[in-house]
This record gives C-alpha cells, sequence and structure tokens, in this order.
C-alpha cells in the first residue's frame, strides 16, 4: 500500500522490521548452532571458531561418553514412525466418524482433545503411575507410545475435521450412482482425495512424537528416546558435541518436512493433470 505521493506509510516499515526482529529471534539461534557443530577440534562452546572440521560429529559416534546417541535416535525414529501411523488410522477413522451425527459425539470430540489443555508432565506422570498399579513395566515401546498419542491423536483428529470440512460429497454420491461399493468407495474416491490431508497428519505425528519431551520424560523407562538423550547431556556435555547433536536432528526433522511437503506437491499436480 502506497501514500498518494508514491511512499510506502511507516506502518509498513514497522512491522517489516518486526518481522525480521521475529525471523531473526527464530532462527538466529539455530544459525549459531549450527555454525558451533563444525568447531575444529580444539574449540569449545563458543565464539571464535578455532578451525572448521566435522570431528564433533565423529564424537557422536566414536566416544563413549557422549551417550547413547546411536540407540536413542533409532528409538526415537522407530517411535515416530509408529506413532504416525496409529494417529493416522485413528484420525482418519475418528473424522469418518464424526461426518454423520450420534448420540454422545459432542462429549466424544471433548474427550478426546482434553489431553491438549493437561500439561504434558502431568499426563505422563498419570501414565507411568498407572502402568506401575498395573504391575506392568514402563518403556518407550509401550507407555512411551501411549504418552505420545495423547498428544499427536488430539491434533490428528482436528487436522482431519478441517480436511473433511472442505470434502465435496458429491464425488461419493456419483461413485454410488456408479455402483461402487462402501469399500470401493472409500479406497478409490474418499481416501485419495483425502491423501495430502493424510500425509498432513502423519507429518504432524512424526515430528510430534520425535521432538517429544515433557509427556515421555516420566513414561518412558530406562531407555531414552533422543529428546530425553539430549537433555540428559546439557547436564554433562560441555563440548561442540551437543550442537552437533542439534544439527543432525534438525536435519533429520527438515528432511522428513521435505518428503512430505514435495509428497503432496506431487499429488497435487497429477491431479492438475488429470482435470485438464
Amino acid at each position: 500500500m502506497h501514500s498518494a505521493d508514491g511512499s510506502r506509510p511507516w506502518t509498513f516499515y514497522f512491522f517489516a522490521a518486526f518481522f525480521g526482529l521475529f525471523v531473526a529471534f527464530l532462527y538466529g539461534p539455530m544459525v549459531v548452532i549450527y555454525v558451533l557443530s563444525f568447531q575444529g577440534p580444539t574449540g569449545g562452546m563458543t565464539f571464535p571458531l578455532n578451525g572448521v572440521s566435522l570431528h564433533w560429529f565423529d564424537a557422536l559416534i566414536s566416544q563413549s561418553r557422549v551417550g547413547d546417541i546411536a540407540g536413542s535416535f533409532q528409538r526415537s525414529i522407530v517411535l515416530a514412525a509408529v506413532v504416525a501411523v496409529v494417529t493416522v488410522l485413528v484420525s482418519v477413522l475418528a473424522g469418518l466418524a464424526f461426518r454423520r451425527p450420534f448420540r454422545g459425539s459432542a462429549f466424544a470430540f471433548y474427550l478426546a482433545i482434553a489431553s491438549l489443555i493437561m500439561p504434558g508432565l502431568f499426563v505422563g506422570l498419570g501414565i507411568a503411575l498407572t502402568f506401575r498399579l498395573l504391575g506392568l513395566p514402563t518403556g518407550w515401546y509401550s507407555s512411551g507410545l501411549g504418552a505420545q498419542l495423547t498428544w499427536t491423536l488430539p491434533f490428528g483428529l482436528l487436522i482431519m475435521f478441517a480436511v473433511l470440512g472442505r470434502f465435496n460429497r458429491s464425488y461419493e454420491e456419483a461413485a454410488t450412482d456408479l455402483g461402487a461399493t462402501n469399500w470401493q468407495k472409500l479406497k478409490e474416491v474418499t481416501i485419495p482425495m483425502l491423501l495430502p490431508g493424510i500425509i498432513g497428519v502423519a507429518l504432524f505425528g512424526f515430528t510430534l512424537s520425535y521432538d517429544e519431551i515433557a509427556r515421555t520424560a516420566l513414561a518412558a523407562g530406562a531407555k531414552n528416546t533422543l529428546p530425553l538423550e539430549i537433555w540428559a547431556m546439557t547436564t554433562n556435555v560441555t563440548s561442540p558435541t551437543l550442537y552437533a547433536v542439534g544439527a543432525v536432528t534438525t536435519i533429520v526433522s527438515f528432511f522428513v518436512i521435505v518428503v512430505a511437503l514435495t509428497s503432496i506437491g506431487a499429488i497435487q499436480r497429477r491431479r492438475s493433470r488429470s482435470n485438464t
């Protein structure tokens, strides 16, 4: 928007400066961590850089004092993948079920999203105590999985509600008129049209699980996930190895996001070509 003399109003520069400060505040610390992770072998945890090397990335594997980075990374990847799959299945089925009103639907909805307003630490504590009262051992694959699902399922359900709210049911009606069964209609019409939203649910489930710490802290059992291992490292690791861990985990997160967005873009382009 321009003024009468063609110059921009002061509000434009104000909000531009505010946005620039916001971006710097958001991404500045990440850039600092990435740069410091390439410190030389004699470098410390602050500037200036004493050379440039991959020494601290190699230390993630070669030095036992760093911690169980490889094991915790594998556990987090497996757990995040399982959480993503379960979140997709439950969210899609629940979203389809809520398309038709049923008795108690409002109560079921608010019950499903209630965990979002509860402090994550208390949710994890309650799950851990429940397992102990039942005489069951806590572990990242059992109680940890349940704790993370209390965080990912409400988000997945809300996303599916938004996706199904824009879904044109006339395509399903047309398939029914052509003699398609309910299974054929779901497989050939509904699921393919909901696929971008389903990928979004899977992305949310994976990333939320991969970064989760509050709900998992008391429910993961004896073996840490990667966020818990990193948290433990902050108390006993005083070298750029900690920055190297942060760089690697961020790269994994960005890779998953790029794959998901690329898949959604490919689906949209294929649809555009089929409609022309």
